[in-house]
Protein backbone atom coordinates (compact mmCIF):
# COMPACT_ATOMS: atom_id res chain seq x y z
CA UNK A 1 0.00 0.00 0.00
CA UNK A 2 1.26 3.51 -0.92
CA UNK A 3 1.58 5.75 1.90
CA UNK A 4 0.35 9.80 1.73
CA UNK A 5 3.46 10.79 0.50
CA UNK A 6 4.51 8.60 -2.27
CA UNK A 7 0.45 9.06 -3.73
CA UNK A 8 1.01 13.05 -3.57
CA UNK A 9 4.73 12.58 -5.46
CA UNK A 10 2.93 10.04 -8.10
CA UNK A 11 0.78 12.55 -9.34
CA UNK A 12 2.07 15.12 -11.62
CA UNK A 13 0.74 18.93 -10.63
CA UNK A 14 -0.73 21.51 -12.99
CA UNK A 15 1.15 24.98 -13.16
CA UNK A 16 -0.12 26.98 -10.42
CA UNK A 17 -1.63 29.22 -13.54
CA UNK A 18 -3.72 26.94 -14.49
CA UNK A 19 -5.28 26.21 -11.33
CA UNK A 20 -6.05 29.99 -10.96
CA UNK A 21 -7.53 30.17 -14.16
CA UNK A 22 -9.60 27.59 -13.23
CA UNK A 23 -10.60 29.34 -10.51
CA UNK A 24 -11.06 32.18 -12.55
CA UNK A 25 -8.11 34.21 -10.75
CA UNK A 26 -6.91 36.78 -12.90
CA UNK A 27 -3.08 36.77 -13.61
CA UNK A 28 -2.77 40.56 -12.45
CA UNK A 29 -3.95 38.81 -8.76
CA UNK A 30 -1.49 36.25 -9.02
CA UNK A 31 2.10 35.99 -6.97
CA UNK A 32 3.43 33.06 -8.11
CA UNK A 33 5.78 30.70 -5.38
CA UNK A 34 7.22 28.42 -7.70
CA UNK A 35 5.47 26.42 -10.17
CA UNK A 36 2.57 25.07 -7.89
CA UNK A 37 1.47 28.06 -5.17
CA UNK A 38 0.47 31.48 -5.24
CA UNK A 39 -0.60 34.00 -3.56
CA UNK A 40 -3.66 35.59 -4.09
CA UNK A 41 -3.76 39.71 -3.92
CA UNK A 42 -6.10 40.43 -1.49
CA UNK A 43 -8.15 43.40 -3.70
CA UNK A 44 -9.48 40.17 -5.74
CA UNK A 45 -11.84 40.51 -2.37
CA UNK A 46 -13.36 44.15 -3.73
CA UNK A 47 -14.60 42.42 -7.15
CA UNK A 48 -18.10 43.21 -6.63
CA UNK A 49 -18.90 41.41 -10.02
CA UNK A 50 -18.60 38.27 -8.30
CA UNK A 51 -21.85 37.16 -6.12
CA UNK A 52 -20.60 34.58 -2.73
CA UNK A 53 -21.41 30.72 -3.26
CA UNK A 54 -22.41 28.64 -0.86
CA UNK A 55 -20.39 27.80 2.53
CA UNK A 56 -20.31 23.99 3.46
CA UNK A 57 -18.37 23.65 6.75
CA UNK A 58 -16.99 20.33 8.17
CA UNK A 59 -16.95 18.93 11.38
CA UNK A 60 -16.66 15.76 13.42
CA UNK A 61 -17.57 13.84 16.24
CA UNK A 62 -14.93 14.11 19.02
CA UNK A 63 -11.32 12.62 17.62
CA UNK A 64 -9.75 8.96 18.89
CA UNK A 65 -6.40 7.93 18.35
CA UNK A 66 -8.04 5.83 15.67
CA UNK A 67 -8.95 8.69 13.69
CA UNK A 68 -11.94 10.27 11.39
CA UNK A 69 -10.44 12.11 8.45
CA UNK A 70 -12.07 15.27 8.41
CA UNK A 71 -9.19 16.90 6.20
CA UNK A 72 -9.35 14.26 3.81
CA UNK A 73 -13.27 14.36 3.70
CA UNK A 74 -13.35 18.12 2.97
CA UNK A 75 -10.64 17.40 0.35
CA UNK A 76 -12.94 14.53 -1.09
CA UNK A 77 -16.11 16.30 -0.72
CA UNK A 78 -14.25 19.59 -2.69
CA UNK A 79 -13.15 16.94 -5.77
CA UNK A 80 -16.51 15.23 -5.59
CA UNK A 81 -18.32 18.29 -5.87
CA UNK A 82 -16.00 19.04 -9.06
CA UNK A 83 -16.98 15.46 -10.43
CA UNK A 84 -20.90 16.16 -10.37
CA UNK A 85 -19.73 19.59 -12.64
CA UNK A 86 -19.91 22.37 -9.49
CA UNK A 87 -17.76 25.24 -9.82
CA UNK A 88 -15.60 24.49 -6.15
CA UNK A 89 -13.15 26.08 -3.89
CA UNK A 90 -11.86 23.90 -0.92
CA UNK A 91 -10.38 26.56 2.09
CA UNK A 92 -8.16 24.78 4.54
CA UNK A 93 -5.82 25.54 7.63
CA UNK A 94 -1.95 25.23 7.03
CA UNK A 95 -0.46 22.73 9.38
CA UNK A 96 1.69 23.20 12.26
CA UNK A 97 5.43 21.72 12.19
CA UNK A 98 4.70 20.82 15.95
CA UNK A 99 2.47 17.65 14.85
CA UNK A 100 4.50 17.45 11.76
CA UNK A 101 7.42 15.94 13.94
CA UNK A 102 5.54 15.14 16.74
CA UNK A 103 2.28 12.57 16.94
CA UNK A 104 -0.61 13.66 15.07
CA UNK A 105 0.72 14.01 11.25
CA UNK A 106 0.32 16.82 8.80
CA UNK A 107 -3.05 18.52 7.45
CA UNK A 108 -2.69 17.99 3.95
CA UNK A 109 -5.39 15.14 3.40
CA UNK A 110 -4.59 11.11 3.16
CA UNK A 111 -4.85 8.72 0.40
CA UNK A 112 -6.38 10.28 -2.66
CA UNK A 113 -7.80 12.99 -1.53
CA UNK A 114 -4.67 15.48 -0.62
CA UNK A 115 -3.91 19.04 -1.39
CA UNK A 116 -0.36 19.20 -2.70
CA UNK A 117 2.45 19.75 -2.70
CA UNK A 118 1.94 18.21 0.38
CA UNK A 119 5.70 18.24 1.57
CA UNK A 120 5.62 22.11 1.10
CA UNK A 121 2.32 22.90 2.97
CA UNK A 122 3.48 20.41 5.87
CA UNK A 123 6.82 21.98 6.40
CA UNK A 124 7.78 25.79 5.41
CA UNK A 125 5.00 26.56 2.42
CA UNK A 126 4.93 29.89 1.56
CA UNK A 127 6.98 31.01 4.98
CA UNK A 128 3.74 32.86 7.08
CA UNK A 129 4.21 30.70 9.93
CA UNK A 130 7.71 31.91 10.12
CA UNK A 131 6.24 35.37 9.57
CA UNK A 132 3.96 35.14 12.86
CA UNK A 133 6.07 33.81 14.48
CA UNK A 134 8.79 37.07 13.97
CA UNK A 135 5.67 39.38 14.71
CA UNK A 136 5.46 37.88 18.22
CA UNK A 137 8.67 37.43 18.82
CA UNK A 138 9.02 40.99 17.73
CA UNK A 139 6.73 42.52 20.04
CA UNK A 140 8.15 40.57 22.92
CA UNK A 141 11.90 41.71 22.39
CA UNK A 142 9.89 45.35 22.54
CA UNK A 143 7.98 44.56 25.49
CA UNK A 144 11.50 43.77 27.42
CA UNK A 145 13.23 46.47 25.72
CA UNK A 146 10.93 49.02 26.59
CA UNK A 147 11.77 47.98 30.43
CA UNK A 148 15.32 47.56 30.00
CA UNK A 149 15.48 51.27 28.39
CA UNK A 150 13.82 52.51 31.86
CA UNK A 151 10.30 51.44 31.52
CA UNK A 152 8.67 54.63 30.98
CA UNK A 153 5.12 52.85 30.79
CA UNK A 154 5.20 51.63 34.32
CA UNK A 155 5.01 48.28 33.22
CA UNK A 156 5.07 44.99 36.10
CA UNK A 157 7.55 43.06 34.92
CA UNK A 158 5.76 40.12 36.99
CA UNK A 159 2.27 40.65 35.07
CA UNK A 160 3.79 40.14 31.34
CA UNK A 161 0.92 38.38 30.02
CA UNK A 162 2.75 38.12 25.89
CA UNK A 163 4.80 35.48 25.48
CA UNK A 164 7.37 34.33 23.13
CA UNK A 165 6.67 32.18 20.25
CA UNK A 166 8.06 28.75 17.88
CA UNK A 167 6.31 26.29 15.71
CA UNK A 168 7.65 23.52 17.28
CA UNK A 169 6.63 21.04 19.94
CA UNK A 170 9.38 22.11 22.66
CA UNK A 171 8.29 21.33 26.44
CA UNK A 172 11.61 23.02 27.17
CA UNK A 173 10.09 25.95 26.80
CA UNK A 174 6.91 26.08 28.43
CA UNK A 175 8.70 27.92 31.53
CA UNK A 176 12.13 29.78 31.41
CA UNK A 177 13.53 32.50 32.82
CA UNK A 178 15.24 34.55 30.79
CA UNK A 179 17.59 38.26 30.88
CA UNK A 180 20.53 36.82 32.64
CA UNK A 181 23.62 37.24 32.60
CA UNK A 182 24.28 41.10 33.87
CA UNK A 183 22.55 44.26 33.59
CA UNK A 184 23.01 44.38 29.74
CA UNK A 185 21.64 41.37 28.88
CA UNK A 186 18.48 42.44 30.04
CA UNK A 187 15.90 42.34 33.05
CA UNK A 188 15.60 38.99 34.90
CA UNK A 189 12.14 37.33 34.60
CA UNK A 190 10.10 34.42 34.27
CA UNK A 191 9.02 34.05 30.80
CA UNK A 192 7.24 31.50 28.85
CA UNK A 193 6.10 29.84 25.57
CA UNK A 194 3.56 29.12 23.28
CA UNK A 195 3.66 27.10 20.34
CA UNK A 196 2.69 29.77 17.21
CA UNK A 197 -0.75 28.43 16.14
CA UNK A 198 -1.41 29.19 19.94
CA UNK A 199 -0.38 32.76 19.38
CA UNK A 200 -2.95 35.17 19.45
CA UNK A 201 -0.84 36.78 16.25
CA UNK A 202 -1.91 33.62 14.53
CA UNK A 203 -5.53 34.47 15.61
CA UNK A 204 -5.33 37.99 14.96
CA UNK A 205 -4.49 37.22 11.07
CA UNK A 206 -7.07 34.80 10.83
CA UNK A 207 -9.85 37.07 11.82
CA UNK A 208 -8.57 40.26 10.46
CA UNK A 209 -10.54 41.43 7.52
CA UNK A 210 -7.71 43.19 5.82
CA UNK A 211 -3.97 44.98 6.56
CA UNK A 212 -5.92 48.06 7.88
CA UNK A 213 -7.88 46.11 10.09
CA UNK A 214 -4.83 43.28 11.11
CA UNK A 215 -2.91 46.67 12.45
CA UNK A 216 -5.83 47.87 14.09
CA UNK A 217 -5.82 44.34 15.78
CA UNK A 218 -2.41 44.20 16.37
CA UNK A 219 -2.64 47.68 18.43
CA UNK A 220 -5.09 46.77 20.41
CA UNK A 221 -3.39 43.46 21.41
CA UNK A 222 -2.42 43.56 25.73
CA UNK A 223 1.04 42.40 27.05
CA UNK A 224 0.86 43.16 30.28
CA UNK A 225 0.07 45.11 32.84
CA UNK A 226 1.47 48.38 34.75
CA UNK A 227 1.99 48.73 38.94
CA UNK A 228 -1.23 50.08 38.87
CA UNK A 229 -2.78 47.37 36.86
CA UNK A 230 -3.93 48.95 33.55
CA UNK A 231 -3.33 46.98 30.58
CA UNK A 232 -0.50 47.89 28.07
CA UNK A 233 -1.00 47.57 24.41
CA UNK A 234 1.10 46.47 21.50
CA UNK A 235 0.23 50.25 19.91
CA UNK A 236 1.36 51.53 23.41
CA UNK A 237 4.84 50.09 22.62
CA UNK A 238 4.41 51.59 18.84
CA UNK A 239 4.75 47.91 17.88
CA UNK A 240 2.06 48.20 15.34
CA UNK A 241 3.26 48.90 12.21
CA UNK A 242 6.24 47.07 12.11
CA UNK A 243 4.39 43.70 12.74
CA UNK A 244 2.12 44.65 10.27
CA UNK A 245 5.41 44.84 8.05
CA UNK A 246 6.20 41.91 8.87
CA UNK A 247 2.53 40.07 8.07
CA UNK A 248 1.84 41.80 4.74
CA UNK A 249 2.43 38.49 2.63
CA UNK A 250 1.18 36.38 5.34
CA UNK A 251 -2.15 37.78 4.96
CA UNK A 252 -2.33 37.42 1.27
CA UNK A 253 -4.33 33.45 0.71
CA UNK A 254 -2.00 30.77 -0.61
CA UNK A 255 -3.26 28.90 -3.52
CA UNK A 256 -2.11 25.28 -4.83
CA UNK A 257 -4.37 22.37 -5.67
CA UNK A 258 -5.85 18.92 -4.65
CA UNK A 259 -4.63 15.67 -6.79
CA UNK A 260 -7.77 16.13 -8.86
CA UNK A 261 -6.96 19.66 -9.92
CA UNK A 262 -9.61 21.55 -8.01
CA UNK A 263 -8.33 24.82 -6.53
CA UNK A 264 -7.47 24.57 -2.83
CA UNK A 265 -6.82 27.37 -0.87
CA UNK A 266 -4.51 27.36 2.54
CA UNK A 267 -4.58 29.53 5.10
CA UNK A 268 -3.93 30.36 8.43
CA UNK A 269 -3.80 27.65 11.21
CA UNK A 270 -4.92 28.58 14.72
CA UNK A 271 -5.35 24.89 16.80
CA UNK A 272 -9.04 24.14 18.05
CA UNK A 273 -8.61 23.43 21.38
CA UNK A 274 -6.58 25.94 22.75
CA UNK A 275 -7.34 28.83 19.84
CA UNK A 276 -10.42 28.98 17.57
CA UNK A 277 -9.48 26.63 15.33
CA UNK A 278 -10.29 27.95 11.75
CA UNK A 279 -8.63 29.31 8.66
CA UNK A 280 -8.54 32.83 7.89
CA UNK A 281 -11.55 34.94 7.17
CA UNK A 282 -10.01 35.86 4.19
CA UNK A 283 -9.47 32.75 2.97
CA UNK A 284 -12.68 31.51 3.67
CA UNK A 285 -14.15 34.79 1.89
CA UNK A 286 -11.82 34.35 -1.58
CA UNK A 287 -13.03 30.71 -1.82
CA UNK A 288 -16.76 32.16 -1.71
CA UNK A 289 -15.89 34.59 -4.03
CA UNK A 290 -14.37 32.28 -6.35
CA UNK A 291 -16.59 29.39 -6.48
CA UNK A 292 -20.28 28.24 -6.17
CA UNK A 293 -19.61 26.21 -3.81
CA UNK A 294 -16.65 26.77 -0.60
CA UNK A 295 -15.88 24.09 1.55
CA UNK A 296 -14.18 24.50 4.89
CA UNK A 297 -13.08 22.71 7.97
CA UNK A 298 -12.85 23.41 11.49
CA UNK A 299 -10.92 21.47 13.58
CA UNK A 300 -11.46 18.66 16.20
CA UNK A 301 -14.81 17.85 16.98
CA UNK A 302 -17.93 19.89 16.69
CA UNK A 303 -17.88 20.96 20.11
CA UNK A 304 -14.35 22.98 19.59
CA UNK A 305 -13.59 23.56 15.89
CA UNK A 306 -17.59 24.08 14.56
CA UNK A 307 -18.45 25.84 18.18
CA UNK A 308 -15.89 28.39 17.76
CA UNK A 309 -16.50 28.90 13.76
CA UNK A 310 -20.27 29.35 14.34
CA UNK A 311 -19.76 31.31 17.40
CA UNK A 312 -16.47 33.36 16.97
CA UNK A 313 -15.69 34.08 13.15
CA UNK A 314 -19.28 33.77 11.51
CA UNK A 315 -20.21 36.12 13.94
CA UNK A 316 -16.86 38.39 13.01
CA UNK A 317 -17.34 38.02 9.33
CA UNK A 318 -20.68 37.75 8.80
CA UNK A 319 -21.16 34.55 7.75
CA UNK A 320 -23.59 32.17 7.53
CA UNK A 321 -23.08 28.38 6.40
CA UNK A 322 -25.41 26.84 4.25
CA UNK A 323 -24.86 23.45 5.47
CA UNK A 324 -22.81 21.19 7.60
CA UNK A 325 -21.01 17.78 6.90
CA UNK A 326 -20.22 15.61 10.10
CA UNK A 327 -17.50 13.13 9.76
CA UNK A 328 -17.45 10.03 11.89
CA UNK A 329 -16.09 6.61 11.33
CA UNK A 330 -17.59 3.23 12.80
CA UNK A 331 -13.92 2.41 14.54
CA UNK A 332 -13.93 5.73 16.44
CA UNK A 333 -17.52 5.51 17.82
CA UNK A 334 -16.59 2.28 19.06
CA UNK A 335 -14.14 3.23 21.03
CA UNK A 336 -16.37 5.90 22.55
CA UNK A 337 -18.11 2.73 23.60
CA UNK A 338 -15.09 1.18 25.57
CA UNK A 339 -12.95 -0.94 22.93
CA UNK A 340 -9.54 -0.65 22.79
CA UNK A 341 -7.81 0.94 19.54
CA UNK A 342 -6.43 -2.88 19.49
CA UNK A 343 -10.28 -4.51 19.10
CA UNK A 344 -11.71 -2.24 16.41
CA UNK A 345 -11.50 -5.11 13.67
CA UNK A 346 -14.12 -6.80 14.84
CA UNK A 347 -17.60 -6.35 14.68
CA UNK A 348 -18.95 -5.04 18.11
CA UNK A 349 -22.68 -3.66 17.85
CA UNK A 350 -22.49 -3.49 21.91
CA UNK A 351 -19.59 -0.62 21.66
CA UNK A 352 -21.36 0.88 18.89
CA UNK A 353 -24.27 1.47 19.88
CA UNK A 354 -22.53 3.04 23.55
CA UNK A 355 -20.53 5.31 21.48
CA UNK A 356 -23.01 6.46 19.15
CA UNK A 357 -24.90 9.15 21.39
CA UNK A 358 -21.30 10.99 21.01
CA UNK A 359 -22.14 11.78 17.44
CA UNK A 360 -25.82 12.20 17.67
CA UNK A 361 -24.87 14.76 20.19
CA UNK A 362 -22.43 17.06 17.48
CA UNK A 363 -25.97 16.44 15.07
CA UNK A 364 -28.52 17.77 17.61
CA UNK A 365 -25.72 20.75 18.20
CA UNK A 366 -25.70 21.30 14.58
CA UNK A 367 -29.40 21.17 13.75
CA UNK A 368 -30.92 22.11 17.47
CA UNK A 369 -28.39 24.51 19.05
CA UNK A 370 -27.41 26.38 15.62
CA UNK A 371 -30.28 25.36 13.61
CA UNK A 372 -28.52 24.27 10.12
CA UNK A 373 -28.72 21.37 7.62
CA UNK A 374 -26.59 18.60 8.40
CA UNK A 375 -25.35 15.24 7.26
CA UNK A 376 -23.31 13.01 8.63
CA UNK A 377 -20.53 11.41 6.20
CA UNK A 378 -18.99 7.51 7.42
CA UNK A 379 -15.51 7.00 6.24
CA UNK A 380 -15.85 3.69 5.83
CA UNK A 381 -13.06 1.31 6.45
CA UNK A 382 -12.75 -2.59 5.26
CA UNK A 383 -12.90 -3.92 8.54
CA UNK A 384 -17.12 -2.00 8.86
CA UNK A 385 -19.53 -4.71 8.72
CA UNK A 386 -23.06 -3.92 6.95
CA UNK A 387 -24.60 -4.37 10.64
CA UNK A 388 -22.47 -1.27 11.96
CA UNK A 389 -23.16 0.71 9.25
CA UNK A 390 -26.64 -0.02 9.20
CA UNK A 391 -26.80 0.80 12.83
CA UNK A 392 -25.08 4.25 11.87
CA UNK A 393 -27.78 5.05 9.39
CA UNK A 394 -30.78 4.16 11.57
CA UNK A 395 -29.79 6.18 14.22
CA UNK A 396 -28.86 9.40 12.65
CA UNK A 397 -32.29 9.01 10.65
CA UNK A 398 -34.19 9.37 14.04
CA UNK A 399 -32.79 12.64 14.55
CA UNK A 400 -33.29 14.00 10.84
CA UNK A 401 -30.45 13.67 9.12
CA UNK A 402 -29.26 11.39 6.11
CA UNK A 403 -26.18 9.34 6.24
CA UNK A 404 -23.50 8.81 3.77
CA UNK A 405 -20.98 6.33 2.93
CA UNK A 406 -17.01 8.15 2.11
CA UNK A 407 -14.85 6.37 0.12
CA UNK A 408 -12.62 9.64 -0.79
CA UNK A 409 -9.19 7.73 1.22
CA UNK A 410 -9.19 5.05 -1.46
CA UNK A 411 -11.24 6.46 -4.16
CA UNK A 412 -11.12 10.30 -4.45
CA UNK A 413 -13.31 12.61 -5.55
CA UNK A 414 -15.02 9.36 -7.05
CA UNK A 415 -15.64 8.35 -3.49
CA UNK A 416 -17.08 11.73 -2.46
CA UNK A 417 -20.08 12.17 -5.45
CA UNK A 418 -22.72 10.54 -3.27
CA UNK A 419 -21.83 13.17 -0.55
CA UNK A 420 -21.63 16.09 -2.67
CA UNK A 421 -25.08 15.32 -3.97
CA UNK A 422 -26.51 15.21 -0.67
CA UNK A 423 -24.67 18.36 0.04
CA UNK A 424 -25.70 20.16 -2.60
CA UNK A 425 -29.35 19.40 -1.77
CA UNK A 426 -28.65 20.95 1.96
CA UNK A 427 -27.81 23.85 0.41
CA UNK A 428 -30.68 24.89 -1.04
CA UNK A 429 -32.55 24.28 2.57
CA UNK A 430 -33.63 27.74 4.02
CA UNK A 431 -32.14 27.36 7.54
CA UNK A 432 -32.48 28.73 10.66
CA UNK A 433 -28.85 29.94 11.56
CA UNK A 434 -28.39 30.99 15.33
CA UNK A 435 -25.22 31.59 17.78
CA UNK A 436 -25.32 29.37 20.64
CA UNK A 437 -25.13 32.36 23.17
CA UNK A 438 -25.47 36.59 22.04
CA UNK A 439 -22.38 38.62 23.33
CA UNK A 440 -24.14 40.85 25.51
CA UNK A 441 -24.55 38.30 28.28
CA UNK A 442 -21.82 38.01 30.86
CA UNK A 443 -18.74 35.91 30.71
CA UNK A 444 -20.00 33.76 32.66
CA UNK A 445 -23.09 33.42 31.05
CA UNK A 446 -21.52 32.66 27.91
CA UNK A 447 -19.23 29.81 29.23
CA UNK A 448 -22.25 28.30 31.01
CA UNK A 449 -24.29 28.25 27.55
CA UNK A 450 -21.62 26.73 25.65
CA UNK A 451 -21.05 24.02 28.70
CA UNK A 452 -24.82 23.58 28.58
CA UNK A 453 -26.35 23.67 25.01
CA UNK A 454 -23.16 21.94 23.32
CA UNK A 455 -21.01 20.07 25.63
CA UNK A 456 -23.86 18.79 27.68
CA UNK A 457 -23.20 19.65 30.88
CA UNK A 458 -24.99 20.77 33.92
CA UNK A 459 -22.58 24.25 34.35
CA UNK A 460 -19.63 25.84 35.40
CA UNK A 461 -17.59 25.70 38.29
CA UNK A 462 -15.19 28.94 38.59
CA UNK A 463 -12.06 29.04 40.17
CA UNK A 464 -11.35 32.25 42.47
CA UNK A 465 -8.76 33.11 40.56
CA UNK A 466 -10.61 32.70 37.24
CA UNK A 467 -13.24 34.43 39.22
CA UNK A 468 -11.35 37.57 39.79
CA UNK A 469 -9.93 37.56 36.15
CA UNK A 470 -13.49 37.92 35.19
CA UNK A 471 -14.31 40.64 37.46
CA UNK A 472 -11.35 42.70 36.38
CA UNK A 473 -11.93 41.77 32.53
CA UNK A 474 -15.56 42.74 33.07
CA UNK A 475 -14.07 46.47 34.52
CA UNK A 476 -12.29 47.23 31.52
CA UNK A 477 -14.97 46.68 29.18
CA UNK A 478 -14.08 43.14 27.43
CA UNK A 479 -17.42 41.58 29.08
CA UNK A 480 -19.33 41.58 25.75
CA UNK A 481 -16.98 39.54 23.51
CA UNK A 482 -17.28 35.94 22.31
CA UNK A 483 -15.41 33.27 24.13
CA UNK A 484 -13.14 31.13 23.18
CA UNK A 485 -12.56 28.28 25.44
CA UNK A 486 -9.71 25.99 25.73
CA UNK A 487 -10.44 22.40 26.23
CA UNK A 488 -9.43 18.99 25.67
CA UNK A 489 -10.21 17.75 22.05
CA UNK A 490 -11.00 14.03 23.67
CA UNK A 491 -13.85 14.63 25.40
CA UNK A 492 -16.98 17.08 25.64
CA UNK A 493 -16.43 17.33 29.23
CA UNK A 494 -12.73 18.97 30.31
CA UNK A 495 -11.40 15.03 31.41
CA UNK A 496 -10.40 13.31 28.12
CA UNK A 497 -11.00 9.91 30.22
CA UNK A 498 -14.89 10.47 29.53
CA UNK A 499 -15.64 9.27 26.12
CA UNK A 500 -19.16 8.76 24.46
CA UNK A 501 -22.00 11.53 25.65
CA UNK A 502 -21.09 12.06 29.35
CA UNK A 503 -23.39 14.09 31.19
CA UNK A 504 -23.70 15.42 34.89
CA UNK A 505 -20.75 16.86 34.42
CA UNK A 506 -19.52 20.61 35.08
CA UNK A 507 -16.55 21.99 33.16
CA UNK A 508 -13.90 23.96 35.38
CA UNK A 509 -12.82 27.10 34.53
CA UNK A 510 -8.93 27.43 35.47
CA UNK A 511 -7.83 30.86 33.98
CA UNK A 512 -9.11 33.28 32.04
CA UNK A 513 -7.12 35.66 29.84
CA UNK A 514 -8.07 38.44 26.97
CA UNK A 515 -6.89 38.44 23.39
CA UNK A 516 -7.80 42.40 22.62
CA UNK A 517 -6.54 41.53 19.35
CA UNK A 518 -8.21 38.52 18.13
CA UNK A 519 -11.43 40.13 20.03
CA UNK A 520 -12.10 37.51 22.28
CA UNK A 521 -11.64 35.94 25.85
CA UNK A 522 -9.63 32.74 26.41
CA UNK A 523 -11.29 30.51 28.90
CA UNK A 524 -8.89 27.98 30.08
CA UNK A 525 -10.13 24.82 31.54
CA UNK A 526 -8.56 21.31 32.47
CA UNK A 527 -4.90 20.64 32.20
CA UNK A 528 -4.92 22.23 28.51
CA UNK A 529 -0.88 23.28 27.84
CA UNK A 530 -0.20 26.12 24.90
CA UNK A 531 3.30 24.33 24.23
CA UNK A 532 2.48 20.40 23.10
CA UNK A 533 5.71 18.39 23.63
CA UNK A 534 7.41 15.67 21.38
CA UNK A 535 5.96 11.92 22.21
CA UNK A 536 8.67 9.26 23.27
CA UNK A 537 9.38 8.25 19.47
CA UNK A 538 8.38 11.63 17.42
CA UNK A 539 7.27 11.17 13.37
CA UNK A 540 10.86 13.54 12.93
CA UNK A 541 12.91 10.03 13.63
CA UNK A 542 11.16 8.81 10.09
CA UNK A 543 11.52 11.56 8.10
CA UNK A 544 14.36 12.07 5.86
CA UNK A 545 15.59 13.39 2.26
CA UNK A 546 17.70 11.82 -0.80
CA UNK A 547 20.90 13.10 -2.11
CA UNK A 548 18.03 14.10 -4.89
CA UNK A 549 16.04 16.41 -2.42
CA UNK A 550 12.91 14.05 -2.34
CA UNK A 551 11.67 13.76 1.36
CA UNK A 552 10.22 10.36 2.19
CA UNK A 553 8.72 9.73 5.50
CA UNK A 554 5.88 12.51 5.59
CA UNK A 555 3.31 9.95 6.06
Amino acid sequence: MLTDIEIAQSVKLRHINEIAEKAGIPEEYLELYGRNKAKIDLSLLKDSSRKDGKLILVTAMTPTPAGEGKTTTTIGLADGLARIGKNVMVALREPSLGPVFGVKGGAAGGGWAQVVPMEDINLHFTGDFHAIGAANNLLAAMLDNHIYQGNALNIDPRRITWHRCVDMNDRQLRFVTDGLGGRVNGVPREDSYDITVASEIMAVLCLARDITDLKERISRIIVGYTYKDEPVTAGDLKAAGAMTALLKDALKPNLVQTLEGTPAIVHGGPFANIAHGCNSIIATKMAMKLGDYAVTEAGFGGDLGAEKFLDIKCRYAGLKPDAVVIVATVRALKMHGGKAKTELNTEDLEALGKGLPNLLRHVSNIKNVYGLPAVVAVNRFPTDTDAEIDLVIEKCKELGVNTVLSTVWAEGGKGGMALAEEVVRLCEEENNFTFSYETELSIEEKIEAVAKKVYGGEGISVLPAAKKQIDRLTELGYGNLPICIAKTQYSFSDDPTKLGAPEGFKITVKNVRISAGAGFIVVLTGDIMTMPGLPKIPAAEKIDVDENGKITGLF
